[in-house]
């Protein structure tokens, strides 16, 4: 375990910077989720069922049949995929990014990558057909990886005691995306601009052209302003040298010496797949147990966004200076573990509920001090590199979630799902008992 040197005190008031460009990035990526079932029935009728969707398709209806049918099981499968698609892209480049702004500085690199992401939008307007619009995902997926370069400047900024309160920062600004993306999302395709205007289809635009032009919007004024606001956060003397490389991030992790760094990076990866998983079968848990229809859904991921919020904005700023990093931690893999066993067997609403509290509190602990205590691991000149294979991880749990979660709960059904998710939460409360409480 290495120490990282403090930052001077004329930095904090970057955090404010990166925030926005956190919460802005995420507002834009998270504003496609509501679209994903009537994407499927307008390429449909665009493509036809041949092609690339037919072919796809045609692989979602013979995994179904090995798990047995859902409703809306093709819907659904879609748009796992699309999301495991964009979850691989992030894994693969988020060490890359990290590595990078280690060696030429944060500041450049998050230019690069927003600018790289409002051109996905930018394909995503004009997306006339379902490979253009796959396209325009894996462009979005690799340049989505710059998470790690954010996350890598709250820890330039931050001292090695307010860390976590840091790391927490980049928590409300997920929660808080995620909490409008969708909704704006939905609003958005609220206008059709192919019903307004015809000719425009002639150009590819499609009727969900408006949000990917609020996407595109939000992306440009992110790029404006990090261009104008956002100063360089990494100190000269911590960047590491230019032949230092990236190669793959498994084998970036399996490079690492056996130590706490590689046994957070499992732990956070095993905990995103546990907790994905929650958030991408919820929908057909509430719908199937409790008759929740699309709007109500909607309130779920509020409430869970909120608590999130309340928790990484005021639990962590008090529990990690009085109890430490490694002790939060615990606590939240801990009340994530409770929370899933509740929310599996929940027999009413007001139990779901409980069940979903105790998932967003124990989440709202659990990401801000596992991040803390992989930037306290690392050396100042690698956070970058550090924290991108942490985030890349991250990603990679997030592809492989969606499409485990449906096969298990189509299979064994939601209470069998969630103890199994319940139970497999032992395994990194077991490492975390393992890690050290880093000095400050």
């Amino acid at each position: 375990m290495t120490s990282a040197a403090t930052a001077p005190a004329s930095k904090p008031p970057s955090l404010g910077a990166i925030f926005l460009a956190i919460f802005i990035d995420l507002l834009g990526f998270s504003i496609i989720f509501p679209l994903f079932p009537a994407l499927l029935s307008h390429y449909l009728q665009v493509d036809g069922s041949g092609g690339f969707l037919g072919w796809l398709l045609a692989q979602i209806d013979a995994l179904a049949r090995l798990t047995g049918s859902h409703g809306n099981y093709r819907e659904v499968l879609f748009g796992g995929l699309l999301g495991s698609l964009y979850g691989f892209l992030q894994f693969l480049f988020a060490p890359v990014w990290g590595s990078l702004s280690d060696r030429i500085g944060r500041r450049r690199v998050l230019l690069v990558t927003v600018a790289g992401t409002a051109f996905s939008y930018l394909l995503w307007i004009l997306s006339g057909s379902f490979v253009l619009f796959v396209v325009s995902r894996l462009i979005g997926g690799g340049f989505a990886g710059n998470l790690s370069v954010a996350t890598a400047a709250v820890a330039d900024v931050t001292s090695r005691a307010n860390r976590a309160k840091g790391m927490a920062l980049v928590g409300i600004a997920f929660g808080l995306g995620f909490m409008f993306g969708p909704a704006l999302g939905s609003i958005a395709a609220l206008y059709n601009p192919i019903a307004h205007h015809p000719q425009l289809a002639a150009w590819g635009v499609n009727p969900f052209s408006t949000a990917a032009l609020v996407a595109f919007g939000l992306s440009l004024l992110n790029l404006a302003w990090i261009a104008f606001r956002f100063r360089e956060t990494l100190d000269p003397q911590h960047r590491a040298s230019a032949d230092e490389r990236i190669r793959h991030p498994l084998h970036a992790l399996l490079a690492l010496e056996a130590g706490p760094t590689r046994r957070a990076d499992w732990l956070y990866f095993i905990f995103t797949l546990a907790f994905s998983g929650m958030e991408f079968s919820l929908t057909f848990l509430a719908a199937e147990r409790f008759g929740y229809t699309p709007t109500s859904m909607f309130k779920i991921f509020v409430f869970l966004g909120v608590v999130l919020i309340l928790t990484q904005g005021g639990i962590v700023r008090y529990a990690v200076p009085r109890f430490g990093e490694k002790r939060v931690l615990l606590a939240g893999l801990i009340l994530t573990a409770a929370g899933m066993l509740i929310t599996g067997f929940a027999p009413t609403i007001g139990w779901l509920y409980a069940g979903l509290l105790l998932l967003g509190a124990g989440s709202g602990l659990v990401n801000p001090a596992i991040s803390a205590l992989v930037s306290l691991y690392s050396l100042a000149e690698q956070q970058g590199r550090m924290l991108g294979v942490f985030r890349s991880l991250g990603s990679l749990a997030r592809g492989l979630a969606p499409l485990t979660a449906c096969l298990i709960y189509w299979w064994m059904g939601g209470p069998f799902l969630y103890a199994l998710t319940g139970i497999f939460l032992l395994v990194p409360i077991g490492v975390g008992l393992r890690l050290p409480q880093p000095k400050k």
